[in-house]
């Protein structure tokens, strides 16, 4: 893997906590985005970890040119309170976002969801996430004809998905099983050809599936703790 971060002892850090796991080797450091995105060309890592404030180009930017050129998965870590431009790091490709102040197994954990495929959001960041991007999103919607391809149920669950509700919630409030919820996911990410579930929750917004400014029904720790964000 990769960790990129202008912060030498913040980057060294995150560094040899991961590279002391007998299952993740990090291969390469960057101080910079651009830095970021060349080592991924040459040593092609399953997962980045990025700073998203860095010199030259900053992490988002970075996401974004890692995610056209490699199947490489990004993580963007984040004081959150100063990131401003936390959601754009969504349309950018990231596929979790973590608090620098991460506990260590926390670290670890989300390095190794993230390389299995799953999307992952720090509980503390979930809601406020959402929040922020619906305050973000255009205020007029843009419809999408892809959603005529979903079921009522997957719907549904898109629906439910955007507010911010974890899988074993969504079976509550559709008063089915998790491993039914489970289906629904991935036939609605498979129908809408999205990556995560962090992309279903920009496509419920987007869509105007949900309002601008809709308040998440889910709470802080809809998301995990921090745990795994799809499937």
């Amino acid at each position: 893997m990769l960790v990129a971060d202008d912060q030498e002892l913040v980057r060294s850090g995150f560094a040899m906590i991961l590279d002391a796991q007998p299952d993740i080797e990090v291969v390469a450091e960057a101080g910079d985005g651009a830095q970021a995105v060349e080592a991924v060309r040459r040593h092609s890592p399953d997962v980045a970890l990025l700073d998203i404030r860095m010199p030259r180009m900053d992490g988002i930017e970075a996401c974004r040119e890692i995610s056209t050129v490699s199947a490489c998965r990004t993580v963007m870590l984040t004081t959150f309170d100063s990131d401003e431009y936390v959601y754009e790091a969504l349309h950018a490709g990231a596929s979790g976002f973590l608090l620098k102040d991460v506990r260590r197994d926390d670290l670890v954990h989300a390095v190794r969801v993230v390389a299995r495929g799953d999307s992952l959001l720090a509980p503390s960041v979930a809601r406020r996430l959402i929040e922020e991007y619906t305050r973000a999103v255009p205020r007029v919607p843009q419809p999408d004809g892809r959603l005529e391809s979903l079921t009522t149920r997957e719907r549904e669950t898109l629906l439910l998905l955007g507010r911010g509700l974890s899988n074993a919630e969504i079976a509550a409030e559709l008063v089915v099983s998790e491993h039914t919820v489970k289906t629904h996911v991935g036939n609605v990410l498979a129908k809408l050809a999205l990556r995560d579930r962090i992309q279903a929750v920009i496509c419920a917004y987007e869509s105007g599936l949900i309002a601008a400014g809709s308040p998440p029904l889910g709470g802080a720790g809809a998301c995990g703790s921090p745990a795994p964000a799809s499937g």
